[in-house]
């Protein structure tokens, strides 16, 4: 399939009451389509990888064609300067986490980006460093514990960020590195009581979410903790 082609489809699978619902989730972009994200990672399957699509993809602008330029992008040809150029244009949270979870995090710059972008002023590039600290946790098997404490000091930086996509992607960190094991779940309570004594409502508001989860029964008992 060529790009002409794929608008074809994804302007077929649009909906626009989709396009409000995903709206009131902060969904927003100058071109949208409303086309779900299952709907999208169906036609990366029938696409596969192709990574010169893949640039052509995000260069048409709309929220799908980006989102599924990172579902068939090579992360063997990804580039740092292709990393920060996307993540410079990001619009909205879904775009930024979807890039993070599907390309950047299968780079061998993905932890690099996590330092770089999570003190950056830009929201979305900010909240970029902070969801690819989440998919690490979540997915890099081969990253240590102190790896994932050296993501502890960006964290503690950033805490009293108060825009919303920032303190939630901060929590998400967070909350996944203490989902690791009990040893990172431990640190991870850590480093949430000492952000809950921070003045600031952002913080609290992050500590609290932190603990909620890590202290929950449904982690200490996954975790094998008594």
């Amino acid at each position: 399939m060529n790009l002409e082609q794929i608008i074809g489809k994804l302007k077929a699978l649009g909906n626009s009451d989709d396009v409000a619902g995903m709206a009131r989730f902060g969904i927003v972009s100058k071109k949208i389509l409303g086309v779900r994200v299952p709907d999208m990672r169906r036609l990366a399957g029938e696409i596969g990888t192709d990574h010169e699509l893949a640039l052509q993809l995000w260069e048409a602008g709309y929220r799908e064609t980006r989102i599924l330029a990172s579902m068939v992008a090579d992360p063997l040809q990804v580039t740092e300067k292709l990393m920060d150029g996307w993540a410079g244009e990001f619009d909205n949270w879904e775009v930024c986490d979807q890039c993070c979870m599907n390309l950047f995090d299968k780079t061998p710059f993905a932890v690099r980006k996590c330092f770089e972008w999570s003190g950056h002023k830009e929201l979305f590039i900010k909240r970029a460093g902070f969801a690819l600290m989440a998919r690490l946790a979540w997915k890099a098997k081969d990253l240590t514990n102190n790896q994932f404490e050296l993501f502890f000091l960006p964290i503690r930086q950033q805490a009293t960020d108060g825009r919303n996509e920032v303190k939630k992607a901060i929590s998400w960190a967070l909350r996944q590195i203490g989902k690791r094991n009990e040893h990172l779940n431990s640190k991870a309570i850590d480093l949430a009581e000492e952000i809950s004594k921070e003045e600031l409502k952002a913080a609290k508001w992050i500590a609290n979410d932190i603990l909620k989860e890590l202290r929950s029964d449904a982690v200490r008992k996954r975790l094998g903790i008594s």
